[in-house]
Parts: C-alpha cells; structure tokens; sequence
C-alpha cells in the first residue's frame, strides 16, 4: 500500500510540473516603432574643423626649422649606429657538433663546392659551428642556402651577429688549419 502512494505522489508530482507551455510572439506589430527616432548628437565626438589651404601655406616658412631638426636627428642616430661593432643578420648553418675533425671536413667540403662564399669556424663550447656566408636579410640568404641544402642537407638559415663589414679578420689559410 505504502508503494502504491509513493508511486501515485511520483507521478502526480511529474505530470502537476509539465503544465500547457504557453508561447507568445514577442515584439508585436512592427507599426508601432515606425515613429521611433533618436538624437545620438550629443554622444558623438567633436572634432575641430580642418585647417583651409590657406593656412597651410602661411606655416611653410616653419617647414626649415623642422628640417634642420631632422637633420640633426638623423645625423644623431648615424653616430650612433656607427658605435656598433656588431651586425645583427643572417647566415647558413651547414654543421654544428662537437666532432672537431668533422667540423673541419665540412668546411673544407663547403670550401670546395662553393668557392665563392665565404665559410667560418667558430667553436662555443661544447660544440663546432660551420657557418656560411653573412647576409643582412633572410631573403638574401636563401638563394644562397637553396644551393647549400643540396650537398649539406642539414643546413639551416639562422639568426647571427657578426663584426662590421670593414672590422673582420681575414680567413686564415685551408691548409695552416688542417691537422
């Protein structure tokens, strides 16, 4: 008996909460707004009106004065940039590794295969970094790097520094460095 009122308050309970969903249209006629209007003028930003031709004109006289400005600036920046010891740019990567010997073939290899740009040796602990040629932008280096990547698979283009053009060490002889 105690199921039978469990079971009778169960269902009373679910079908007393799902009553007639009663849906209305909400907006109504679209007549009523046909009168609407509203003032955003006061919302807007102002601007100042723009100067006449004329008066532009009048000004060209100050135009000297900012030149001589610029002048000084941009020779200000050139003295600057020529306190720089290094260059920041590009380069190719063909080797990088802590095999001594194998640095040094893989120069001599570049050397040999491309004898007209220029290989370097550095050694950063604890490896050997073959780097080929020095380029100021990415796109100059990869026609460069095209040709490379077919002997030297592994080659990359990477970011580098590198000393001013007139301030680098001239490359020491193919045949003083092997050993």
């Amino acid at each position: 008996m105690f199921k039978k009122i469990n079971i009778y308050l169960l269902s009373l309970l679910i079908f007393s909460s799902c009553g007639i969903i009663n849906i209305r249209k909400s907006g109504g006629n679209i007549d009523r707004y046909n009168n609407y209007t509203e003032d955003l003028e006061s919302s807007r930003i102002q601007f100042a009106e723009l100067p006449t031709s004329e008066s532009v004109v009048e000004e060209s006289s100050s135009a000297t004065a900012i030149d001589t400005e610029l002048n000084r600036r941009i020779s200000q920046i050139a003295e600057e940039n020529s306190k720089e010891q290094f260059v920041n740019g590009f380069t190719i990567l063909i080797y990088s590794g802590v095999d001594r010997e194998k640095a040094f073939e893989i120069r001599n290899e570049a050397y040999s295969e491309f004898p007209q740009t220029q290989s370097y040796m550095e050694y950063l602990q604890p490896r050997y970094l073959v780097k080929v040629g020095r380029f100021v932008n990415k796109i100059e280096a990869l026609a460069t790097y095209e040709k490379m990547n077919t002997v030297f698979s592994s080659s990359r283009i990477i970011k580098d520094k590198f000393p001013k053009f007139g301030d680098e060490k001239k490359e020491e002889n193919l045949e003083d460095v092997e050993r």
